[in-house]
C-alpha cells in the first residue's frame, strides 16, 4: 500500500479517524509520518489529524497568508505545527478555526457536561428567550394575531416551567 501523502513509498503507519460518522483512513510512509510528527506522541499535531494530514480548504495558504499582528505567527506556521502562537492568534485566524471546529464538532460553542436539572433549566430559558424575541418581532411587524399566539405559548411555557 502506498503512502497517501508522497505517493512514492510503501506505507508503514496507518491512521483511522471517524468524522461525522464516516471512517477515514490515511496511510503514511515512515518519512511522511515523521514529518507529520506521528512517531513522536508529544509532537503529533491534532490539527493535522483532524484535517486529514493534507491540504484542506480551511488551511490552504491564500495569496496573502494570514498573520497575527501581535506575535507575527503565520497561517503557514499553524499548518506546519497545528498550534497557535498567542491568544491573539485566535482572532487573527478565527475564520479558519471556525471552519475547522465545525468539521470536528457538532457546533462551535462548548456546552460541556451539565447535570440534567440544569439542562432542563437551560432549555426552558432558551425557549422562553426565543419566544420573547419572536413575540417582539411579530409586534414590530404588526402581526398581532401571530403575537397573540406566541404570547399564549409563553404563558403556557411559564405555567409548565420547571422548578427554578
Amino acid at each position: 500500500m502506498q503512502c497517501d501523502v508522497c505517493q512514492n513509498k510503501e506505507a508503514t503507519v496507518f491512521l483511522t479517524q471517524i468524522v461525522e460518522g464516516k471512517m477515514q483512513k490515511i496511510n503514511l510512509c515512515e518519512t511522511c509520518s515523521k514529518a507529520k510528527g506521528v512517531n513522536d506522541p508529544t509532537g503529533f499535531e491534532l490539527a493535522d489529524l483532524l484535517l486529514g494530514l493534507g491540504s484542506s480548504p480551511e488551511m490552504d495558504v491564500q495569496a496573502t497568508p494570514l498573520k497575527c499582528s501581535v506575535c507575527e505567527f503565520t497561517q503557514t506556521e499553524f499548518k506546519k505545527t497545528g498550534r497557535l502562537g498567542c491568544s491573539n492568534c485566535y482572532d487573527a485566524f478565527s475564520e479558519m478555526l471556525l471552519g475547522m471546529l465545525k468539521n470536528m464538532h457538532k457546533g462551535t460553542q462548548h456546552h460541556g457536561k451539565v447535570p440534567v436539572r440544569y439542562r432542563t433549566r437551560r432549555s426552558y430559558q432558551e425557549r422562553l428567550k426565543n419566544l420573547t424575541h419572536t413575540l417582539q418581532e411579530a409586534v414590530a411587524a404588526e402581526e398581532y394575531e401571530k403575537a397573540a399566539t406566541i404570547r399564549d405559548e409563553i404563558h403556557q411555557l411559564e405555567s409548565e416551567s420547571p422548578s427554578l
